[in-house]
């Protein structure tokens, strides 16, 4: 019985409205006094709790000259009333935290840390099944691989632009980044960037490497690193397209620019 009292009180109702009415369903057209002797709701305050279940449509009320009694409203038309009064609530409450939701959006774009591996892929996934026009990705092998079945079937709805490391039949739009000394340093960070739709992004170090990622829908962020994906796969094309060989140069050339004393590519 405490427990379906608990359950009437997640639903709204007091807990003197809850043990009045569970007492009027086992014991229909009954008096106050009654009421309060089977409900154990002081008899001070059971004429205000059986009005107040009147008042929710909980409750029927007869009145004789000679006394007046108190009858629960069916099982059926009881849970009718509460299902449709849940819906309507959830309804309600979802429409409003959207209105507030897309107000924040309006009002601050927002870049957030992410935290714990399967909940940075988990938000990648989640990301990527909202997309509608467009996916820009830049990933290594071992992000690519978990996200592959993911990848593919959005690939099948909207098209997917980008550049992988390491990945072997990557989706056919998506280039293959070329190998290089660079790429095979077993110090080379593994990032990985998802752009959806030019509306939020995902992007940080391997989450097998570093539980760390950042999540933004600010559009300079969005636009800088698009363009970085962009230009790397521009480079990629034209390096492929060369007739030279271009490790060394591009190796010294990436030295010198970021005062490296290697030669890693």
């Amino acid at each position: 019985m405490m427990e379906l009292i608990s359950q009437l009180k997640q639903l709204g109702y007091t807990e003197y409205e809850a043990k009045a009415y569970i007492a009027l369903v086992q014991n229909n057209n009954v008096t106050a006094y009654q009421v309060s002797k089977d409900s154990k709701v002081p008899r001070a305050r059971v004429y205000d709790t059986l009005n107040q279940l009147v008042e929710k449509g909980l409750v029927m009320k007869e009145e004789t000259p000679d006394q007046t009694t108190y009858s629960a409203i069916p099982i059926s038309i009881f849970i009718q009333k509460t299902k449709q009064q849940w819906q309507s609530n959830f309804t309600s409450i979802t429409d409003q935290l959207k209105i507030l939701e897309q107000k924040k959006k309006e009002e601050e774009n927002q870049i957030l840390i992410i935290r714990d591996k399967d909940t940075i892929l988990s938000f990648c996934t989640a990301m990527l099944k909202r997309a509608k026009e467009k996916v820009l990705i830049s990933m290594w092998d071992d992000v690519y691989n978990i996200l592959r079945e993911d990848l593919e079937e959005i690939g099948k709805k909207v098209p997917i632009h980008g550049i992988t490391i390491n990945v072997d039949n990557p989706i056919a739009a998506v280039d293959q980044h070329r190998t290089t000394n660079y790429i095979k340093a077993q110090t080379t960070a593994h990032w990985f960037i998802i752009a959806v739709d030019g509306n939020e992004m995902i992007y940080g170090p391997s989450p097998f490497r570093k539980d760390l990622a950042f999540f933004t829908d600010d559009a300079f962020h969005i636009n800088f690193l698009e363009d970085y994906i962009w230009h790397d796969v521009l480079v990629n094309r034209l390096v492929k397209r060369s007739d030279d060989n271009l490790n060394d140069w591009i190796t010294k050339e990436r030295s010198s620019f970021f005062l490296e004393n290697n030669n890693n590519n």
